[in-house]
């Protein structure tokens, strides 16, 4: 097993994350929805301030 870092498909220049803050991802509501690829996923916050994402 080869280091991450040595792996063929690391990149030698990542691009840093996006990062989006939950409040402005969820506005005043509990779920989105989340078209990726033409499938739709749900992120719920729940009652716990807990992230579930289901398909």
């Amino acid at each position: 097993m080869q280091p991450a870092s040595a792996h063929p498909n690391a990149e030698l220049n990542p691009v840093p994350a996006v990062r989006i803050k939950s409040e402005d991802l969820f506005r005043q509501a509990r779920e989105v929805e989340i078209d990726h690829q033409g499938r739709i996923y749900r992120l719920r916050l729940t009652q716990l301030n807990k992230l579930i994402l289901t398909a």
